[in-house]
C-alpha cells in the first residue's frame, strides 16, 4: 500500500528561512568579533612592542655612536620592526599623524647615525689603538730622555725628546675630546689633534734620522736608537690615518648629535604609543557593546523559533508514525505469505513455484521462481556431468597406472645409464691422470735434452779455444826450432873461433920457444890461451848436441801438435754432430711433450664432459622420478576425482525436479552445457524490476505449479563443484609436466611410447574432463549459501 507524503506547510518554510539567517548573521557576528579582538590584541601589542623597541633603539644609537660594530646591525633591524609594527597599530587619522611625526625625526637620526657608521667605527678603533699604543710610546720616550742625559747628549735633544712626551698626553687628549662628541669642542680637538700628530710624526722621524729643516739632530745613542725605532713603529698606525682621523671627526659630532636628538623624542614616541594602545581599548569596548546587544537579540528569537520548529515537527512525526503502523502491517502479512509458499524450496521441492503479488514482495517472487527455475538446470547439470566425470576418470586412472609402469622403467633403464657414464667417467679421470703424468716425464726429458745440448754447445766451444791453444803452442814451437838453429849457427862460429885460437896460441908458443926467456912469461899465456881454446871449443861440440837434440824434439813436437790439431778439428765436427742429434731430439721431446699435454688437456675434457653428462643423467633421473611421483599423484587425484564423482551425484540426489527435467537428464543434456544468460527467458534486468512495474505472472504458470514435497537439501554444493574444478586443473598439471619432461629427454621406444600415451591422456581424458566442467559456470546462477549450507 502506497501513501503520499505529507506536504510542508508555509510557516514552516518561513520560519526556517528566519531562523537560518538568525544562525548566519550570529556566524557573522562571532566571526567578526573574533576578528576585532584578533585587531585590537595586535595593535595593544604592537603598541607594546614599540614602546620596548623606542628605549632598545635609544641604547643601540649610543652603542653604535661608541663604535660597536653589532650594535649597527641590531639598530637597522629594531628599526625595520618599528616600521612593521606601524602597519598593525591600526591608527586613525589624527593618530598617526602625531604618531608618524615623532617616528620620523626618530627614524632620520638613526639612519644618521647608522650613515656614519663607517667613520664612527674607524675612529673608534683609533682610539683603542691609541689606548694601548699611547703609554707605551711615553714609556718609550720616558726611557729616551734617561739615556740621554745619562749619556750626556745635548740639550737640545733632550729637549725635543721631553716635548714628544707631552705631545703624546695632548693627542690622547683630543682623541677623547672627538670621540666625546661635542660640537663646540671637537672642531678645536680635530685641529689640535692634527697639528701635534703631524708634529709629532716629523719629529719622531727626525729623531731617528736627523732633519736640519726643523732643527732635529739625529740620536745616536746605542741604548736610545733602537728604542726610538719602536716608538716610529708604534706611532705608525696614527701617522698613517691622520687624514681619515681628522676627516672622521664631523661624522662623529653629526652621530653625537643625532643620539642626543633620539634620546630627546623617545619619551614623546612612548608617549604617543600609550596613547594609542588607550584609544584602541576604548573603541572596542564601545563596538562590542553595541554589537553584543544586538546578537543577543537575534539569540532569543532563534530559540523561539527552534521550539516552535520543534513542536510542529511532534505534531508532523505523529501522523507519519500512524501512517507507518498501517504499511507495516501490510507487509508482514505480505512476507508471512511468501515464507508460506517457500517452504517446500527449503526442504528441496525444486518443483515448488510462488506466487507473484502486486505488494512490495512481488519482485521478490518473481526473482525466486527465475532462481528456482536456474536451480532445475544446474542439477540436472550435474547429475549428468557426475556420469561422464565418473566415466572419464575411470580411464584416465587406466592410462594413469600405464604411465607409471613406463615411468619406472625409465627409472630403471636411466640409472643403468648413469651408472656406465659414471665408470666412463672414471676411466677417463684415470687416463687423464696417466697423460698428466707422461707429461711431466717428457717435460722433464725435454729438460734433459736441452741440458746436453747445452753440454754439447760448451764442449764444442771449449774444444775450438783447445784447437786456438795448441795452433797458438805449435807457432810458438816452431819459433823455438828456429831459434836453435840460429842458437847452432853461433856455436860454429864459436867454436871456429876456438879453432883459430888455438892456432893463434901454437903460434905464440912457437914464438915464445923462439924468444928464450923473454918470451917464457908469454908462453905461459900461450898455455893458458890453448887450453881455454880447447875448453871452449869441447863446449862448443857439447852445446852443438843439444841443440841438435833440441831441434831433433822440435820438430817431433810440431809433428805431434799438427796431429792433435787434426785430431781436435775431428773431436769438434762429432761434438758438432752430437749436438745436432740432441737439438733433434729436443725437438721430438718437445713435440712429444705437446702432443702429450694435448692428449691431458683431451682426457680432461672428456673427463669434464663426463662429469657433465652423468650430472645430467643424475638431473634426468631426478626429473623422472617426479615425473614418477606426479603420476602416482596424478592417480591419486583421479581416484579422488572418481569419489568426488559419486560424491557429487548423491550430493543432489536430495532434490527433486519435475518430470521434464528427468527426461532430459537422462537423454544426456551435457550436450547443452555452455548455457547464455542472454537467452534466458524473461532477462535478468526483467526479472528484478519493482513490483509497481513487473509485468504479472501468466495464469497458466500458476495453475501449473507442482505439489510441493518436503525434503532435506544435500549440503556444500558448491563446494564439491570447486573441489572437483580443483582436482581437474592438479591432472592436468601433473600430465603437462610428465608430457614436457618426457619429451625433453626421451630417446627410446619406451619414451616413445610413454609419450603417446601421456598425448593420448591429454587429448582424451584431460580435454573431455576440461569441457564437462568448465561449461558449469556458478556464476551465470543465483545461488545463494547460507551457513548451514542450504540454499
Amino acid at each position: 500500500m502506497i501513501h503520499e507524503k505529507p506536504k510542508t506547510s508555509l510557516p514552516v518554510v518561513g520560519l526556517v528561512v528566519v531562523m537560518i539567517v538568525l544562525v548566519l548573521y550570529l556566524g557573522f557576528f562571532f566571526v567578526n568579533l573574533a576578528s576585532r579582538v584578533e585587531k585590537d590584541r595586535s595593535s595593544l601589542q604592537a603598541a607594546s612592542e614599540v614602546r620596548v623597541l623606542a628605549y632598545r633603539i635609544a641604547d643601540l644609537s649610543g652603542a653604535a655612536a661608541d663604535g660597536k660594530p653589532e650594535a649597527f646591525t641590531q639598530l637597522r633591524a629594531s628599526i625595520d620592526s618599528v616600521i612593521g609594527l606601524r602597519k598593525s597599530l591600526n591608527l586613525e587619522d589624527h593618530q598617526a599623524s602625531s604618531f608618524n611625526g615623532v617616528w620620523a625625526s626618530i627614524e632620520s637620526s638613526a639612519n644618521l647615525v647608522l650613515q656614519r657608521q663607517e667613520r664612527s667605527l674607524f675612529l673608534n678603533e683609533v682610539a683603542k689603538a691609541l689606548d694601548d699604543s699611547l703609554p707605551l710610546l711615553q714609556e718609550d720616550l720616558t726611557k729616551i730622555v734617561d739615556i740621554l742625559l745619562r749619556v750626556g747628549a745635548p740639550a737640545d735633544q733632550v729637549a725635543v725628546a721631553q716635548a714628544q712626551k707631552w705631545r703624546v698626553e695632548r693627542i690622547g687628549r683630543n682623541i677623547d675630546k672627538m670621540l666625546a662628541g661635542n660640537a663646540p669642542e671637537v672642531a678645536a680637538a680635530a685641529d689640535q689633534f692634527n697639528a701635534d700628530a703631524r708634529k709629532f710624526g716629523d719629529v719622531l722621524a727626525g729623531m731617528q734620522k736627523g732633519n736640519g729643516r726643523i732643527g732635529v739632530s739625529k740620536i745616536t745613542a746605542e741604548r736610545a736608537v733602537p728604542i726610538v725605532a719602536a716608538a716610529v713603529e708604534r706611532f705608525g698606525f696614527v701617522n698613517n690615518s691622520i687624514e681619515g682621523i681628522y676627516s672622521a671627526a664631523p661624522a662623529l659630532t653629526e652621530a653625537r648629535q643625532a643620539l642626543t636628538d633620539i634620546r630627546a623624542k623617545i619619551p614623546l614616541l612612548v608617549e604617543q604609543s600609550a596613547l594609542l594602545a588607550e584609544g584602541v581599548g576604548s573603541a572596542s569596548s564601545g563596538s562590542r557593546y553595541a554589537n553584543n546587544s544586538v546578537a543577543a537579540i537575534a539569540g532569543v528569537l532563534l530559540i523561539l523559533g527552534i521550539a516552535v520548529l520543534g513542536f510542529m515537527s511532534y505534531l508532523t512525526t505523529r501522523n507519519q508514525l500512524k501512517v507507518t503502523a498501517g504499511d507495516n502491517q501490510d507487509n508482514q502479512e505480505a512476507i508471512l505469505r511468501l515464507l508460506n509458499e517457500l517452504e517446500g524450496l527449503g526442504e528441496g521441492d525444486l518443483r515448488a513455484e510462488v506466487t507473484v503479488t502486486e505488494d512490495f514482495t512481488g519482485a521478490i517472487a518473481d526473482a525466486i521462481n527465475f532462481a528456482i527455475i536456474q536451480l532445475r538446470e544446474l542439477v540436472a547439470r550435474i547429475v549428468d556431468t557426475a556420469e561422464n566425470v565418473s566415466s572419464s576418470a575411470d580411464d584416465s586412472r587406466t592410462r594413469v597406472v600405464q604411465l607409471t609402469e613406463l615411468s619406472e622403467h625409465q627409472a630403471q633403464e636411466i640409472a643403468g645409464a648413469s651408472a656406465a657414464i659414471n665408470e666412463m667417467a672414471i676411466t677417463i679421470d684415470q687416463v687423464s691422470a696417466n697423460a698428466v703424468e707422461s707429461a711431466g716425464v717428457a717435460d722433464r726429458s725435454v729438460s734433459i735434452a736441452s741440458k746436453g745440448a747445452e753440454v754439447v754447445r760448451n764442449t764444442i766451444s771449449g774444444m775450438d779455444r783447445i784447437r786456438e791453444q795448441i795452433q797458438d803452442t805449435a807457432k810458438r814451437i816452431k819459433r823455438l826450432g828456429e831459434s836453435s838453429q840460429e842458437i847452432g849457427d853461433i856455436v860454429s862460429l864459436i867454436n871456429d873461433i876456438a879453432d883459430q885460437t888455438n892456432i893463434l896460441s901454437l903460434n905464440a908458443a912457437i914464438q915464445a920457444s923462439m924468444a928464450g926467456d923473454a918470451g917464457r912469461g908469454f908462453a905461459v899465456v900461450a898455455d893458458e890461451v890453448q887450453r881455454l881454446a880447447e875448453r871452449s871449443a869441447g863446449a862448443t861440440k857439447q852445446i852443438a848436441a843439444l841443440v841438435k837434440t833440441i831441434q831433433t824434439d822440435t820438430n817431433e813436437a810440431v809433428s805431434s801438435m799438427e796431429q792433435t790439431t787434426a785430431e781436435v778439428v775431428s773431436g769438434a765436427a762429432l761434438t758438432q754432430n752430437a749436438g745436432v742429434s740432441l737439438s733433434e731430439i729436443e725437438t721430438v721431446s718437445t713435440n712429444l711433450a705437446e702432443l702429450i699435454q694435448d692428449i691431458a688437456t683431451a682426457a680432461r675434457h672428456q673427463s669434464t664432459t663426463a662429469g657433465h653428462v652423468s650430472k645430467t643423467m643424475n638431473v634426468i633421473q631426478d626429473i623422472t622420478t617426479q615425473t614418477l611421483d606426479g603420476t602416482s599423484g596424478t592417480a591419486s587425484s583421479v581416484g579422488k576425482l572418481t569419489d568426488m564423482a559419486v560424491e557429487l551425484r548423491e550430493s543432489v540426489s536430495g532434490f527433486k525436479l519435475p518430470a521434464d527435467y528427468l527426461v532430459r537428464a537422462d537423454s544426456g543434456i551435457s550436450a547443452d552445457l555452455d548455457v547464455d544468460l542472454a537467452s534466458v527467458e524473461p532477462p535478468l534486468n526483467e526479472v528484478f524490476k519493482p513490483a509497481s512495474i513487473a509485468e504479472p505472472a501468466p495464469a497458466a504458470s500458476l495453475a501449473a505449479a507442482p505439489e510441493r514435497v518436503p525434503h532435506r537439501a544435500p549440503p556444500h554444493v558448491a563446494d564439491v563443484l570447486a573441489s572437483s574444478s580443483a582436482a581437474m586443473d592438479e591432472i592436468d598439471a601433473y600430465s603437462a609436466n610428465a608430457i614436457d619432461d618426457i619429451a625433453d629427454f626421451s630417446a627410446t621406444d619406451d619414451f616413445a611410447d610413454l609419450e603417446g600415451e601421456s598425448e593420448v591422456l591429454k587429448k582424451t581424458t584431460v580435454s573431455d574432463l576440461e569441457t564437462e566442467l568448465a561449461g558449469i559456470d556458478l556464476g551465470e546462477f543465483d545461488i545463494d549459501l547460507e551457513d548451514d549450507g542450504r540454499i
